[in-house]
């Protein structure tokens, strides 16, 4: 038998070689320490190949509870997903909640306004009240001998009162002379007067009054025509 060749290894395994080659071609093979070393792993190698042969849906070493972490990633999503649904829920109910308490303050606020809106206007209006009653009051001691302080009172009242309204944004529709005009004129009737052009109001009856830029009420008025006319477009009654 020839000799293995020699090896790159450490002396002692040089040695180990020299020794097993002389002693098999003695015909005797006696135990060695490296061979048996290398003989164990390799049989170890092996048996742990077979083992993983034979347990295929086992997970590999160092991944031991791999299946539990996968499982942990859909049941970290669904407390994700929940949390959040939890969270929008409680959001939707403090809107809710936040709507109602307004929508309850809002009629509130409404009725308040239907109420006591007014309140700073009939506030204004109560002196001139009180000053109509002077006037009144005094009339009825002084008899019919003081007339004319009586009339002079109502005018006093009556400036006052006009005003107040015109403190609140009331204004009187200027009628007498003015062109009819449908949107802000009753007419109630016509008459034939030469001396304006026709469709002029001549006489008002009813004073018309405007709340800033809203009409409060329409002035009633006379409208003149020409002989043998018609009322205008918009008015109403006979001539």
């Amino acid at each position: 038998m020839t000799k293995p060749p020699p090896s790159h290894g450490s002396g002692r395994e040089s040695e180990g070689w020299e020794s097993l080659s002389e002693e098999a071609s003695e015909g005797v093979l006696t135990p060695n320490e490296e061979l048996e070393r290398a003989l164990r792993e390799a049989t170890e190698a092996v048996e742990a190949r077979e083992a993983s042969r034979a347990r295929p849906h086992s997970p590999p070493p160092g991944t031991a509870g791999g299946s539990a972490g996968a499982s942990e990633g859909p049941l970290a999503e669904l407390e994700t997903l929940r949390a959040e649904l939890q969270e929008r829920q409680d959001r939707f109910i403090r809107l809710q909640a936040d709507f109602e308490n307004f929508r309850r303050r809002t009629l509130k606020e409404r009725e308040e306004a239907y109420q006591y809106g007014h309140q700073n206007l009939v506030k204004d209006l109560l002196p001139t009240v009180d000053n109509l009653e002077r006037a009144i009051e005094h009339a009825r001691k002084s008899g019919r001998e003081d007339l004319d302080g009586l009339l002079q009172g109502i005018d006093l009242v009556q400036r006052e009162l006009m005003g107040v309204l015109a403190k609140h944004g009331v204004t009187e529709i200027d009628a007498l002379g003015q062109l009819f005009d449908p949107s802000v004129h009753e007419a109630l009737a016509q008459v034939e007067d030469p001396t304006v052009p026709a469709n002029t109001v001549v006489q008002v009856f009813q004073k018309g009054y405007r709340l800033r830029d809203r009409l409060l009420r329409p002035a009633q008025v006379v409208v003149s025509r020409a002989g043998g006319g018609s009322l205008p477009p918009g008015a109403e009654g006979e001539g």
